[in-house]
């Protein structure tokens, strides 16, 4: 059957770079796009035409939130309540735990993955917090994970997060990593097992991947055999690292040696390497990208950097800087790590900052930003059928509305879309050549109810960091609302 989108402005590719095409069409049969430009004189079974709009590559987001939001708690408290968010030595000794049911669990899940939908991504690779967990992730955890992104529709590189050691507030109030290798090993195995459950539903929508957790919460030994796996399988792994100063101190204490020696000594640096963030590396100073400076070890190593510029925002970091990092060969991908998974608003801060690292209004293109949103996450997956609007692609695409009187003026129709709008006006999406969102909903989903579900885990979730926290603090200590609440008891005095 062939399908026939247009609209105002479709963002096609030549063959070397994104190009727009004014009153475009994309022509797709079954998963492939057959069209794309103008005037189009073969077939056509369905044909639609989306006005004032923009027809996209659908968008790929290498570090998506899988989760209920925790950056809304965890990104602004003051030193004294932030110890609060891990976990007390006696917590991880004696008393950890689930705090959900595997249903609460999955519940979780399709919320996550239903915002991911609805904001435009086509493409994925979750993150989701281990702190409510007893552990990390399981087998069966992802294979849930994997049912519901299958009923969505959309393209998954999953597997189950993995480690050997946790984040914890020891009773003098230090903060350590305390280790439990079987845990790690046994993680592991479970990564293996998803992989093989992947390949064997020989679904194009589901991909098994290696993701470990945080570097320093892994053992070399457990770093070796993710390295040694992901080189007999070919399999991808992302491994967040290059994120905090904390993380070679740690390393230093547990092996010896800091992140990029670890990463070159363990095999890692060998294999389909994806590391968000790299916001430690300033790619200023000249050194960084001299022969066996970071930059260079990045670049020569063939690693992708998944870039989260909200997220580092608000967790005050930035990567220093965007240009750089391109400058020096490295492949560049996106990741929205935490609610909005907002891929435009990432893009527009993003931008920004750049232009604020360098101190030029010039830096931080919007065009290299859109192709860290489509050509980089394809490149980082191997996928070369991804991330672009081709005959013989795959048809992945994203329709975005410029039509409100909200939108403003349309100069050029991608810079004000970044510039005065959101993911949120994304209209329509399709995922190998079947709809996923339409008409701005996802069909067969109710999200009234759906956010009501999650609203009522959140609140269980938030009263779970009391049972965690050293001083067994309750919530609105650790969480104290932006003003004082009121008691509506109390009339409030008029002065």
């Amino acid at each position: 059957m062939y399908k026939k989108i247009s609209a105002r402005y479709v963002l096609g590719f030549d063959g070397t770079r994104h190009t727009l095409i004014e009153d475009g069409e994309v022509v797709f049969e079954g998963d492939s796009i057959v069209f794309v430009g103008r005037n189009y004189q073969g077939p056509v079974d369905e044909d639609r035409d989306y006005g004032q709009s923009l027809v996209m590559p659908g968008l790929i987001d290498l570090d998506a939130l899988a989760d209920i939001d925790h950056l809304i708690l965890d990104s602004w408290p003051s030193p004294d309540v932030a110890a609060g968010h891990l976990w007390s030595d006696d917590y991880f000794a004696n008393r950890r735990r689930d705090v959900f049911t595997p249903s609460e669990r999955a519940t979780v899940r399709e919320f996550a993955l239903a915002q991911l939908a609805l904001h435009g991504i086509t493409t994925y690779m979750p993150i989701g917090s281990e702190i409510h967990s007893s552990w990390a992730e399981g087998l069966d955890e992802l294979v849930d994970v994997a049912e519901i992104s299958r009923r969505i529709g959309l393209r998954g590189y999953l597997g189950p997060a993995y480690r050997s050691g946790v984040h914890v507030i020891t009773a003098a109030g230090d903060r350590e990593v305390h280790f439990d290798e079987d845990k790690g090993l046994a993680g592991l195995r479970d990564a293996e097992r998803f992989m093989d459950y992947a390949a064997g539903r020989t679904d194009p929508l589901v991909t098994g991947v290696l993701l470990p957790c945080r570097i320093e919460t892994l053992s070399e030994d457990l770093m070796r055999e993710t390295a040694r796996i992901a080189r007999e399988r070919d399999a991808l792994v992302r491994l967040h690292c290059l994120q905090s100063p904390l993380e070679d101190e740690f390393l230093q204490r547990s092996a010896g040696r800091g992140v990029l020696e670890l990463l070159g000594s363990t095999g890692l640096f060998s294999t389909r390497l994806l590391i968000p963030h790299g916001v430690v590396i300033n790619a200023k100073d000249p050194a960084s990208s001299a022969p066996g400076g970071p930059l260079d070890l990045l670049a020569r190593h063939g690693v992708s950097i998944v870039h989260c510029p909200l997220t580092s925002f608000r967790y005050q970091k930035q990567l220093v800087s965007f240009d750089r990092f391109r400058e020096a060969g490295i492949n560049l991908c996106l990741g929205t790590d935490s609610f909005p998974p907002d891929l435009v608003r990432g893009m527009d801060l993003g931008m920004h900052l750049t232009r604020m690292a360098e101190g030029r209004p010039d830096a931080g293109a919007l065009a290299d930003y859109f192709d860290a949103a489509t050509l980089g996450g394809a490149r980082a997956l191997g996928r070369a059928d991804l991330g672009r609007l081709s005959p013989g692609m795959q048809a992945d695409i994203t329709v975005v509305s410029l039509g409100s009187f909200g939108d403003g003026v349309i100069e050029d129709p991608l810079r004000t879309l970044v510039l005065n709008g959101t993911a949120r006006q994304v209209t329509d999406t399709f995922v190998a050549g079947r709809p996923v969102v339409a008409g701005g909903v996802l069909p067969g989903i109710d999200l009234d109810a759906l956010r009501a579900e999650a609203q009522r885990l959140f609140a269980k979730m938030r009263a779970a960091y009391s049972e965690r926290d050293a001083q067994l603090r309750e919530p609105d200590v650790l969480f104290p609302p932006t003003y004082p609440r009121a008691d509506i008891a109390d009339p409030i005095a008029v002065p």
